[in-house]
């Protein structure tokens, strides 16, 4: 099981790891083993989720889910697969902890009275310093 959210877990048997050969760390080495990992996770027929966070996930990730519905989280960041295996784990659970997460709306505050006076304040000031400047009046 990968805890997602303190609600929200997803067992090992809905992820499926697919080893390729990748770009990355290693020179030759790199393209001779496959080191490089891709998580798939299809989130359409996952049972783990509800259907709001399957449809905020299908929202918010479009850019990393394909046609069939299938989310695709790779690393080749690493030498070793089992390295990069962990990696696209951690990037997979922030992935979905941020689609998840509810952003807070901002409630809009008015001007408060004291603020309001003290703009005022500084303009009479401004005024005042302004209005000594200018050359003497003669009557």
């Amino acid at each position: 099981m990968i805890q997602i959210t303190p609600t929200l877990s997803i067992p090992m048997r809905e992820l499926k790891f697919v080893a390729t050969t990748g770009s990355g760390p290693g020179g030759q080495h790199v393209n001779r083993v496959a080191t490089k990992i891709v998580l798939l996770w299809d989130v359409k027929t996952s049972t783990s989720v509800s259907k709001c966070q399957q449809k905020r996930i299908l929202h918010l990730l479009a850019t990393r889910i394909n046609k069939a519905g299938v989310l695709r989280v790779s690393s080749s960041k690493h030498r070793s697969q089992k390295a990069n295996k962990t990696a696209t784990i951690e990037r997979f659970i922030t992935l979905l902890q941020d689609a998840l997460k509810r952003k807070v709306v901002r409630k809009k505050t008015g001007v408060t009275r004291t603020q309001r006076a003290k703009r005022l304040e500084q303009k009479k000031r401004r005024s005042t310093t302004k209005s000594l400047r200018k050359p003497p009046k003669h009557d």
